[in-house]
């Protein structure tokens, strides 16, 4: 069994976490959340999608498959916030990293990254990516399982000014690629989240 947040609705007390005593592999979640929301005109990770906010969602969707969570980028609610490593500023890999840095420190063996803005997300996220190896989703970069030694690796490659790049970061570990089991919705824009809304609504009607 996993962390088990109380979730009720998607309102979730994150104090009440249960945490396996047996070995197994220890998993740090982060939601990366450090985007600006220009495209989407307002705080996107507030936006309500069918009474529950969007990041609520997401935190309802990894919580009860990691064994701690924590978000990178803003303050939410009492989740722990991880800081961009090695500086502010760098992007989903400066949140990736700080996660990593984290994860290193606390005794964790890998990390499982998901971006504020990707629904749905499935309940089984950890089932399809957990490798030895670091391993994504083939189109939605920021889901994927980070073991950490690959810490150390990101810290030199953020050396370098111009290695900011996800896809960059990518090719350079040789990063295995997954296809998504399920349309996945990017949800950048108010019209992203409307076709969002519509494809569930078709998907309904059909049943």
């Amino acid at each position: 069994m996993r962390a088990l947040a109380v979730v009720s609705e998607f309102k979730i007390s994150y104090s009440k976490v249960l945490f396996r005593v047996d070995k197994h592999v220890r998993v740090l979640g982060v939601v990366l959340a450090g985007g600006k929301s220009r495209r989407f005109g307002q705080d996107k990770a507030e936006a309500i999608v069918d009474g529950v906010a969007l990041l609520e969602r997401v935190i309802g969707a990894i919580a009860a498959q990691v064994d701690e969570l924590v978000i990178c980028g803003r303050d939410w609610r009492d989740l722990k916030r991880i800081e961009d490593h090695p500086e502010p500023n760098l992007g989903p890999l400066g949140g990736l990293n700080g996660a990593l840095a984290y994860a290193r420190n606390n005794g964790f063996d890998a990390v499982l990254s998901v971006p504020v803005d990707v629904l749905p997300l499935p309940d089984n996220l950890l089932e399809i990516l957990e490798s030895n190896n670091p391993t994504v989703f083939a189109e939605q970069h920021l889901i994927g399982y980070w073991p950490v030694c690959f810490g150390e690796k990101l810290d030199t490659y953020l050396v370098v000014p111009s290695h900011r790049a996800f896809r960059g970061w990518l090719d350079h570990v040789a990063a295995r690629k997954v296809n998504e089991p399920l349309r996945l919705y990017n949800v950048n824009s108010p019209s992203d989240l409307q076709a969002y809304l519509d494809e569930q609504v078709t998907r309904v009607a059909k049943k």
